[in-house]
């Protein structure tokens, strides 16, 4: 495997609480990977160690071949980070917040206004450019989130809860532009509570319990490990014996229905 993403030994600890345990993981270049598990299990810990938000207390992490710890700069110019809530410099226009992102990855000028006008008008925000983004909806914030992230044409793309605040069409478009990195050689690292996001689109699927990795593998080998020829919620169960999250999950799907 062609790796983007080699994690050796990662941990975290707070104090004397260990939030994420020593972790091996290779993700590797064309896969869109899923990071699954129940609430405090250590998933947004392992993501900012990752993005480079956060030192691990111990263990190697690389991206795109860098170490992290080493040349944090040249690795965070690998990466696009999609967080669950857009956080924006509201008093800018769209543009404006979009040119700021790029000069910060050095996109040249014609580069970026090219980029931009693409990337606006296939997320729906082309007419709101000069717009000031306080003016924005939650769906229009997280739609220039996503164009934000996408800009520097990263390697990798971390996104955490991508389909918050998005209506059916946004979620197809992400979906669409997930496949479109991992075909193009890029990576997708996607941590969801969404199951039916996952199953949909991931190559492979690790989940994390307590801080510590409980599975790994693509649909089918979770299914064996599981024993059980299921849909991911009941093979997410079984795997972390967690049926007290059996209720949140549906309570999960009901929304999505909504």
């Amino acid at each position: 495997m062609d790796a983007m993403i080699v994690m050796r030994g990662a941990s975290k600890l707070y104090g004397e609480f260990q939030a994420v345990h020593p972790l091996d993981l290779t993700v590797g270049r064309g896969e869109v990977f899923g990071f699954l598990g129940p609430n405090g299990a250590g998933k947004t810990t392992t993501i900012k160690m990752l993005g480079g938000i956060m030192r691990p207390s111990a263990g190697q992490i690389t991206v795109a071949g860098i170490d992290m710890m080493a040349d944090p700069v040249s690795a965070k110019q690998r990466i696009g980070y999609i967080p669950d809530r857009p956080y924006l410099y509201e008093k800018l226009t769209a543009f404006e917040f979009l040119r700021f992102i790029a000069g910060v990855f050095d996109v040249p000028k014609d580069t970026f206004e090219k980029r931009a006008a693409v990337l606006a008008e296939r997320f729906g925000i082309g007419n709101w450019m000069d717009a000031l983004i306080e003016g924005f909806s939650h769906g229009m914030k997280q739609r220039l989130v996503l164009v934000a992230a996408l800009i520097h044409q990263p390697e990798l793309i971390i996104v955490d809860e991508p389909m918050v605040g998005l209506d059916p069409k946004g979620a197809r478009l992400v979906k669409n532009m997930f496949r479109e990195q991992a075909a193009g050689g890029g990576t997708v690292f996607l941590s969801t509570h969404s199951l039916e996001v996952a199953e949909e689109v991931c190559d492979r699927i690790a989940i994390i319990q307590d801080g510590r990795l409980r599975a790994l593998g693509t649909m089918a080998e979770l299914r064996r490990q599981a024993g059980a020829e299921a849909d991911l919620e009941t093979v997410f169960l079984s795997l972390t014996g967690d049926v007290d999250h059996q209720e949140a999950i549906r309570g999960l799907k009901e929304k999505e229905g909504d």
